[in-house]
Parts: C-alpha cells; sequence; structure tokens
C-alpha cells in the first residue's frame, strides 16, 4: 500500500480512512472518565503542563477582541484555562471531531456559566462545535491563536490539520501544540517505557474499563515524529518563527509558531 494511503493506529498499520474511525471508537469509550485517567496516567502533571501552553499563550486581560481556536480539546479542559487567564473581549472555540468529549465539554461549560455571569468575573466565553482537524468548519483568518494539546498524534493527516490550523489564523496569529515526545534524560526512558506499557494500560481497564484504549494512546505516542521532525513539518505548513521547548524531561513539548 502506497504511503500516502495508510497511517499507523497505535502500532498497527491500517488506511488512512480508517484511522478516525478506530481513534472516534477509543475516545467514546472514554470520554466519562478522559479527564479523570489524565490525573491518574501523568500524577497531575498535564494540569502543570496545559498551564505552560496558557502562559506561553498570554491571551489579553481586557475587553479586546481575541478569538482562540482550541482544537481536539473536546472536555474543555485547555478551553476552560485558557478564558480563565483571559478578560472579557477573549471568545475560546473548542473544535472537536467526537460528540462524546464535547458532550462532556458542553456540561462542563453549564456548570461553570454562574461563575462567568458573577460581575466581579472577567472570564471569557467558550463555545463548542463539531468539526474535524482535516477540514476545520471556519472561515479563512477566523481566529487570533490555535491551540491543540494531546490531539495532533491521533490526525490521520498531520499535514493537512496544520495546513487548516494556519488557514484559520490571522495574520499575526499563534500556533501552540503540547505533545508528549520522547524523553531525553538518561535512565528515565526505560522507567518511562515500563509505565507506559504496563502501568497505564491497567489503569485504563481498571477506571475507564479499557485497556485497549490506553495501550493504543501509549502506541501513538511512540509513533509521533521527534521534536525536531514535526517542528520541521510545522514549517512545511508555512508557519514561522517555529520553535519547540521540551518539559519534564522531554514527556511533553510544547511548539509555538506563527502566522506572518
Amino acid at each position: 500500500m502506497p504511503a500516502a494511503e495508510q497511517a499507523h493506529f497505535g502500532y498497527r498499520a491500517v488506511n488512512i480512512d480508517d484511522k478516525q474511525a478506530m481513534v472516534d471508537s477509543v475516545f467514546h469509550s472514554v470520554a466519562r472518565r478522559y479527564d479523570l485517567m489524565n490525573d491518574l496516567m501523568s500524577g497531575g502533571l498535564h494540569r502543570l503542563w496545559k498551564d505552560v501552553l496558557v502562559t506561553a499563550l498570554n491571551p489579553p486581560r481586557s475587553d479586546r477582541p481575541f478569538a482562540v481556536i482550541d482544537v481536539a480539546g473536546g472536555t474543555g479542559d485547555v478551553a476552560f484555562r485558557i478564558a480563565a487567564a483571559s478578560g472579557a473581549g477573549t471568545a475560546v472555540t473548542v473544535c472537536d471531531i467526537n460528540p462524546d468529549m464535547l458532550e462532556v465539554g458542553r456540561e462542563r461549560e453549564q456548570r461553570r456559566s454562574p461563575e462567568r455571569t458573577h460581575p466581579a468575573s472577567l472570564a471569557g466565553t467558550v463555545e463548542f462545535v463539531a468539526g474535524n482537524a482535516e477540514a476545520l468548519p471556519f472561515p479563512d483568518r477566523s481566529f487570533d491563536a490555535c491551540t491543540i494539546a494531546f490531539g495532533i498524534r491521533n490526525v490521520p493527516r498531520i499535514d493537512a490539520a496544520l495546513r487548516e490550523f494556519y488557514r484559520v489564523l490571522r495574520p499575526g496569529g499563534r500556533f501552540l501544540c503540547l505533545e508528549f515526545s520522547s524523553v531525553d534524560l538518561p535512565g528515565l526512558g526505560a522507567l518511562y517505557d515500563f509505565y507506559s506499557f504496563n502501568i497505564i494500560p491497567a489503569l485504563g481497564g481498571a477506571v475507564a474499563g479499557d485497556a485497549a484504549a490506553y495501550r493504543y494512546l501509549v502506541e501513538s505516542i511512540r509513533r509521533f515524529p521527534r521534536p525536531q521532525a514535526f517542528a520541521e513539518m510545522i514549517t512545511a505548513a508555512e508557519f514561522r518563527r517555529v520553535n519547540h521547548r521540551g518539559l519534564t524531561g522531554g514527556v511533553v513539548t510544547l511548539y509555538s509558531a506563527w502566522r506572518l
């Protein structure tokens, strides 16, 4: 099968048109326990990593209009952090292909609404929209910033998604991406692999009822391009000032780029 027609689901080579349905089935299975599992798997570190992303974004704390799209962020975890760090002019749109994840996010937004309407609160708004990262349902130059956290590796055609992120950004807009990466501390790699391939699937089975889903998530991390290779993909999508930095010994990488 030609390379252009195949993708990987974990370590398995699959038809690229089948990968999205397989990924959807994973997140359908784990949606209700997804945020809890993130806490358990990372020991709460995912919260710090997401806070690093929001700090890098540095959304305005005023009523100046500022539109952000958070892709593949269905439960709203990143979006709510951005909104809480923003002024009243910030509007965050969560775009996710998975309806189960979006349902969880919308429920969280409903619980959050009273605090947003409190007179002392300047928190920005959050909207949830169904859409495919490879064909975002928004006009050109709609957003001032685009974020994606731990979602890009699940996209079948990553290059197509990067082009879409570029398309919907206004000139001067910022792209920020968090993704798991390759550990770069001596001695940590073997421990990380043992934890990933033994403990995480067991946790997934016990807490989310689906060990196979979390085995896929671990395998997908190992197949994702190394930081420099992914940075080159971002550059190929016409972004400029592309850079990346490792967090927690390289477990996670934060990528930053601009549409200039």
